[in-house]
């Protein structure tokens, strides 16, 4: 455990020492809060012309269907984006810099290595999932949306973030070049995001199948304030999953 940690505090702070962590931090804040004081807005408009209204039916407008859902849903995207920005330097910035053939000649496990370069990139993203957690306190203070609702949601978040990054890893375990690294990480995360898409039109097992694969299908049950267990374990499997061929990619390149 102790060379997981080692290598995983020198890729934080090599990303901290330079602008990277800091220009990612401020362009998520910016867009999560670009999208909350919106759908704020948007909300308190609704109130203000409903309230004038009188006899409507206004239980359907709360905040967690009019801000926290959407809000959730365009932070998902924005994750999708951004992480495969984060994970592309994991392993391709160390073959394209010669420093790859250095932690093979180091008492380091390629399990140790891959976990090591998991949990730096996983330490971005749990920052800014904690750092987008300021507006539902903001909501908590000034209002009163569904606190399990909520926490189920952002908890639905931070798994996706997860396994998109245990996705990028593994791409970026597969060249030295970071911009193929970032491509191929989003086509990966764009097919788990849409793969659920003709679900609808399939006949099963294949919907069932398709709707499983589907991140969007296991993300959209926990926003809505759901946790169960198949949800729970398809996170769990999709990592351990691309963190297995990233082990296997690791391993092979290192008989090269």
């Amino acid at each position: 455990m102790r060379n997981v940690m080692a290598i995983a505090w020198r890729d934080i702070r090599s990303v901290f020492v330079s602008p990277i962590a800091y220009v990612v931090l401020t362009g998520f804040t910016l867009l999560a809060g670009w999208f909350f004081f919106n759908m704020l807005g948007q909300f308190n408009r609704l109130v203000a012309q409903y309230s004038m209204l009188q006899g409507m039916d206004t239980t359907w407008l709360n905040l967690n269907d009019a801000v926290i859902t959407p809000l959730l849903g365009n932070l998902l995207v924005v994750l999708l984006i951004v992480i495969p920005m984060i994970t592309m330097r994991s392993f391709a910035e160390e073959k394209s810099s010669s420093t790859f053939e250095l932690l093979f000649t180091s008492p380091v496990r390629v399990g140790e290595m891959v976990l090591g370069k998991y949990l730096a990139s996983a330490f971005l993203v749990t920052a800014m999932i904690a750092i987008a957690l300021v507006f539902p306190a903001i909501l908590f203070v000034y209002g009163n949306p569904e606190v399990g609702i909520t926490m189920a949601g952002f908890l639905g978040l931070y798994l996706t973030a997860l396994t998109f990054v245990a996705a990028g890893n593994f791409t970026s375990a597969l060249t030295s070049n970071q911009i193929i690294a970032t491509i191929s990480a989003m086509v990966i995360l764009l097919l788990l995001f849409v793969i659920g898409w003709p679900a609808e039109g399939a006949g099963e097992p294949i919907k069932s199948i398709l709707v499983y694969l589907s991140v969007t299908e296991h993300f959209q049950s926990m926003i809505k304030g759901v946790l169960d267990t198949r949800d729970l374990v398809y996170f769990a499997s999709v990592s351990v999953v691309f963190l297995f061929l990233t082990h296997r990619a690791v391993e092979s390149a290192r008989w090269k």
